[in-house]
């Protein structure tokens, strides 16, 4: 592999395990575009497969086909021109059979959803091949790859007709965290301070491809205006081509993110049904656990002072590229928009926002950093349902019978409580307390880049988390 291949530890360690089994593997690799599953495979194995294929998005029927019979001759099949997929599949068999002696063979199918077109029986034909052959030989590593989480989810790893439960290994990749995008950066001759690094997290998330179109030479400011804020920028159409890939249909999901990037605490089902003004229905369950396995929204449950129904939860927003198109999407006609707007308003109070969203997803490390590792915990934003309307941050509900009660705030510097931050804080804790009617333990804590001043307020926090927290491997 590339020695300076990034992250990935876990992932690696089970192909390496799958690689050395001795035995059939089914694996199913799946996780949103451009977050790198072609390139982990395609790197570990060295490019060397017995049999190589990539879908075509939004191909025909004859054009995957196509695309699939090209590979096979590229390995050398000479037989007819396969008129369905079963036929395809048998082609592939007679040319692995050639090549079985030669050792453990890998075929790798890519975008494996692209050739599943309407009524084309691909997935049939895919479970009769495994099934059939490839499942009774002990060196074949069949590796199916996937941008439609979704249906990769529903067809191949959850799928109830031949490929039920024949899958040996899955594999979700997600995006980086913020450490190892800091050394992905480093690989790219990038070297910013790790503040600057968290403002491009804000915008780009974890997503590799996202971050290998950043030049060293300019300014992360001149940098975003170029990949977004330009006419005909590399990521200005980005939004859709994401959902698109995500999605066969993409436009109720697109309805529902932005229903919730406009509700930061997130909304119940009902709640989302009565905004999109449709029925709280099967269908709607299913889009939202899509959006869930794609990681684009997570799903939350409070049992604090039941303020939720034992069937019912919370829908919030995560992904960090989605909520910065979200904001800005209408700006995409001004250029240089992001080096004219620093340290405004608009901007300041995004990044507020955004930096709780990036603690959201960075979960693991605030609780290392609390001493959490090893206790169960639920965490969420919290708002009052009375006035006046209060909102805490990020509760982190512990199965010990405490209750962290995190503010946070983005900052150039140490953040100063003042005496007027303090008594807010205060009402929103006392608010938290009474309407919940929760008699677990509160403890004041504070997320912040570069940690509180240290003045008369500051002594009463018990726990503090900072960016180099965030940072932790």
């Amino acid at each position: 592999m590339d020695k300076n291949f990034i992250g990935r530890k876990q992932e690696i360690k089970m192909l390496q395990d799958i690689k050395d089994s001795g035995k059939a593997e089914f694996v199913a690799v799946y996780g949103r575009r451009r977050v790198g599953k072609t390139y982990l495979i395609q790197q570990f194995f060295d490019n060397k497969f017995a049999f190589s294929a990539t879908g075509i998005l939004k191909g025909t029927r004859e054009e995957e086909l196509f695309a699939f019979t090209s590979a096979l001759i590229a390995v050398g099949y000479t037989g007819p021109q396969p008129k369905t997929w079963l036929e395809a599949f048998e082609g592939l068999k007679s040319v692995l059979e050639r090549q079985l002696h030669k050792g453990r063979q890998v075929i790798y199918i890519d975008e494996l959803p692209c050739f599943d077109t309407p009524k084309s029986g691909f997935v049939r034909a895919l479970g009769h091949f495994w099934n059939t052959w490839a499942a009774l030989r002990k060196d074949v590593i069949l590796i199916v790859c996937g941008s439609a989480t979704s249906w990769m989810i529903e067809n191949i790893v959850n799928d109830h007709g031949g490929l039920h439960d024949r899958t040996t290994h899955t594999i979700y990749l997600r995006q980086f965290t913020l450490a190892e995008t800091e050394s992905y950066l480093q690989t790219k001759k990038i070297h910013w301070p790790r503040q600057m690094i968290v403002e491009t997290y804000m915008m780009l998330g974890g997503v590799p491809y996202y971050l290998s179109l950043l030049n060293p030479q300019e300014s992360l400011a001149q940098n975003i205006d170029r990949l977004y804020f330009h006419k005909n920028s590399e990521l200005g159409q980005e939004y859709q081509r994401l959902y698109a890939s995500l999605f066969k249909s993409p436009e109720s999901y697109i309805r529902i993110v932005e229903i919730l990037g406009k509700n930061k605490q997130g909304l119940t089902r009902g709640e989302i049904a009565e905004k999109l003004k449709i029925s709280s229905s099967g269908t709607l369950s299913k889009q939202l656990e899509n959006l869930e396995y794609c990681d684009i929204i997570r799903r939350y449950v409070t049992k604090i002072g039941g303020r939720l129904k034992t069937n019912e939860a919370y829908y919030q927003l995560v992904d960090l590229f989605t909520l910065f198109h979200l904001t800005f999407s209408k700006k995409l006609t001004t250029e240089d928009y992001w080096e004219q707007r620093l340290n405004t308003p608009v901007l300041n109070s995004w990044q507020g926002l955004a930096f709780e969203h990036v603690c959201m997803v960075h979960i693991r490390q605030v609780r290392h950093a609390l001493g959490l590792d090893k206790i169960a915990v639920e965490y969420y934003s919290w708002r009052s349902s009375t006035a006046p309307r209060a909102q805490v941050d990020m509760i982190i509900e512990r199965a010990d019978r405490l209750v962290n009660l995190c503010e946070i705030k983005y900052t150039q510097s140490e953040y100063t409580i003042t005496s007027n931050e303090d008594l807010k804080v205060r009402n929103r804790t006392a608010a938290f307390v009474r309407e919940t009617k929760t008699r677990n333990g509160i403890l004041p804590t504070w997320i912040t880049p570069f940690g509180l001043f240290h003045n008369e307020y500051s002594v009463s926090v018990q726990y503090q988390v900072t960016l180099d927290d965030l940072f932790a491997d």
